[in-house]
């Protein structure tokens, strides 16, 4: 899963994008308070920053209508304190991230999506990877990219192309994706995400201790993850989701342009218009009856 050595600084040097699910439809219902979850985050960021002086991290907001960059060490140039109680670095991160949940509330207001109400996951996974392929292209020097999904909203099912492509597109690139899942029941796309990219899927089973979580499993840099008993998941959910239904279904049709997938026969596709043919099953039935038909 490691890079190119002549792509890497160190062994220990790695650039870490965190996914950061700020969808109020969830945070409104669970058990562990935002102020909380945000403030074991912001101490596990720390870590990772103090863990090597050449580690880089950069946080993504995934809110329900947008996502948008709210921090990146790179650019920080102030790590001093503010007033003496908070680094600078926390200070930058909440100001940004207040405005992006004021914007997202604002865009709620304006209109609900339909169906169910997730965070644009795939949205912000595109933006990691596209952060991630310029620093690949920037010079034959960087660190080890990895992505931590913080995720706690349902998996929107109207998304679910747009995420696998995100998906496959991190295993050609060799970036792990890990995810530590807050929600209720398990996430099939977290997980889905994590086995194919060879990352680390993990749901707490203690919301109040996640910063041990976080320190304990998603702190340690590739290299070392090799000499590690790390988490790994008792099953994978590997079904898919109907785009008619938006449900999970073991068996379905699949529209060859687009890849959606439906859980019975239509005439059309709905999400790229396309004709479809006649359905297996129903010409099958249509030839049987042929042939009982007598002849004349």
């Amino acid at each position: 899963m490691a890079s190119a050595p002549s792509k890497l600084y160190a062994d220990d040097v790695s650039l870490l994008m965190v996914l950061l699910d700020t969808n109020p439809f969830f945070w409104s219902s669970s058990s562990l308070p935002f102020s909380m979850f945000l403030s074991h985050v912001l101490t596990f960021l720390n870590s990772i920053l103090l863990l090597n002086q050449l580690n880089q991290v950069v946080v993504i907001a995934t809110g329900y209508n947008s996502c948008s960059y709210i921090y990146d060490s790179s650019t920080s140039t102030n790590q001093g304190s503010d007033n003496g109680r908070m680094p600078a670095r926390c200070v930058n991160l909440l100001q940004k991230l207040e405005e992006f949940v004021i914007k997202d509330e604002q865009l709620i207001k304006e209109g609900l999506r339909e169906g169910i109400a997730s965070s644009l996951l795939s949205g912000s996974l595109s933006m990691a990877l596209c952060y991630i392929q310029r620093v690949f292209r920037s010079g034959p020097l960087h660190p080890q990219p990895r992505i931590l999904c913080l995720q706690g909203s349902s998996d929107g099912p109207e998304q679910y192309v747009a995420i696998m492509n995100a998906i496959f597109s991190a295993q050609r690139s060799m970036v792990p994706i890990d995810s530590c899942y807050m929600g209720s029941s398990n996430s099939a796309f977290l997980q889905q995400a994590s086995y194919i990219t060879g990352g680390v899927y993990l749901k707490p089973q203690q919301p109040n201790g996640l910063f041990q979580y976080l320190s304990t499993v998603f702190a340690t840099d590739l290299h070392s993850r090799a000499f590690l008993q790390l988490p790994k998941s008792l099953g994978v959910d590997f079904r898919a989701s109907c785009f008619c239904h938006k449900k999970t279904i073991d068996m379905g049709y699949i529209c060859s342009v687009c890849l959606s997938i439906f859980c019975k026969h239509h005439k059309k596709c709905s999400t790229c218009g396309s004709v479809f043919g006649q359905a297996q099953s129903d010409v099958n039935s249509t030839s049987n009856k042929k042939r009982k038909t007598p002849e004349t």
